[in-house]
């Protein structure tokens, strides 16, 4: 099938049809195979990127470096002091600047209208990197990673997100097991659940693709049956320090421990985090939190972390073949 997808924007999840966001991940999928077997094709020779960084990053900015070198294009890497964007010259502006430059820009910053914003204004496209709001780069990965995982179609798998739900993970995590028909469960306290409207428009990609979305306060319900054990940090960049302790005491009953996995009943169930993930000691952060409040991690136990169960680095090298494929597919198009 066609995936329709050149020269479109990459900025939320809603925007793609449920066969177009199927037709990445098998995308992913082909690209991810040529590479291992080395007949990769350097498809975006003579393309340019700009990439637009407000938020500090290591797997996208990787993952957008590494996947344009081996297609072929080049980069432009603009930190928050790289640009004027936002200080002397407006996002509409910054937009139709770079769009008369380049063949595509990555946004990854805080206000996702800011990401709307450049969309509307480049007249080329733009990629969603994260925003508060969305995180579409990552839930493409999730979703290849979990197809990868278990020997069953994509409208078989079920999957449960735990935490705070509210923001970009949350978001992205339920449109994007609704489109893949999913059983998609949130289990969060009901104050950082994701808004009403979002959690609606999911059901309705549910009913029309097979899947099932539900939100429970019940950390048990939530999880069993699973295949999939979704967790993201409790602070998210730029919140903040003073929320850190009211955040601790809601959320700590909802730590993925070894006792969570196993509430799962299905011996199998693996665990996902989209990383960085605050599982022990080892960084500034986690030996303040330790310091602060005395726990050694918190969204999740370094003992799950270090597990068997852990794919988190199978995750985070998707990152790389996922973004691939929007480039391939919004750049140059392609039929899977």
């Amino acid at each position: 099938m066609s995936l329709d997808l050149a020269g479109r924007h990459f900025v939320k999840e809603i925007d793609l049809t449920p066969e177009q966001w199927m037709g990445l991940v098998e995308l992913t999928g082909r690209l991810k195979a040529a590479r291992r077997e080395g007949r990769e094709e350097r498809c975006l020779v003579g393309k340019t990127i700009a990439l637009i960084f407000e938020k500090t990053s290591t797997r996208t900015r990787c993952a957008f470096e590494v996947g344009a070198y081996h297609l072929g294009a080049q980069l432009t890497y603009l930190d928050p002091l790289g640009s004027q964007l936002g200080h002397k010259e407006s996002v509409a502006d910054t937009a139709r600047v770079l769009g008369r430059l380049y063949d595509g820009i990555e946004f990854r910053g805080s206000r996702h209208d800011d990401c709307e914003t450049l969309a509307a204004n480049a007249g080329v496209p733009v990629y969603n990197g994260l925003t508060d709001t969305w995180h579409p780069t990552q839930s493409l990965c999730d979703v290849v990673t979990m197809s990868e995982h278990v020997a069953k179609p994509a409208d078989a798998i079920s999957f449960a997100y735990v935490g705070d739900a509210r923001y970009n993970m949350g978001n992205s995590l339920l449109v994007a097991g609704a489109m893949a028909g999913m059983d998609v469960r949130i289990a969060a306290p009901s104050s950082l659940w994701p808004r009403q409207e979002i959690v609606e428009h999911a059901q309705r990609i549910a009913a029309a693709t097979g899947g099932a979305v539900a939100l429970t306060e019940s950390l048990d319900d939530g999880v069993h049956g699973v295949d999939f054990v979704h967790t993201d940090v409790w602070v998210s960049m730029g919140e903040p320090d003073d929320v850190w302790a009211e955040r601790i005491a809601l959320l700590t009953p909802y730590r993925v421990d070894a006792e969570v996995m196993r509430s799962t009943g299905n011996p199998d169930a693996k665990f996902m985090h989209c990383l960085p993930a605050f599982h022990n000691r080892d960084t500034k952060v986690g030996e303040r939190v330790f310091r602060d409040f005395g726990i050694e991690a918190m969204e999740v136990t370094d003992e799950v972390f270090e597990s068997p169960a852990s794919i988190v680095f199978d995750q985070s090298e998707n990152r790389l073949h996922t973004i691939k494929a929007v480039l391939v597919a919004t750049l140059v198009g392609h039929t899977v």
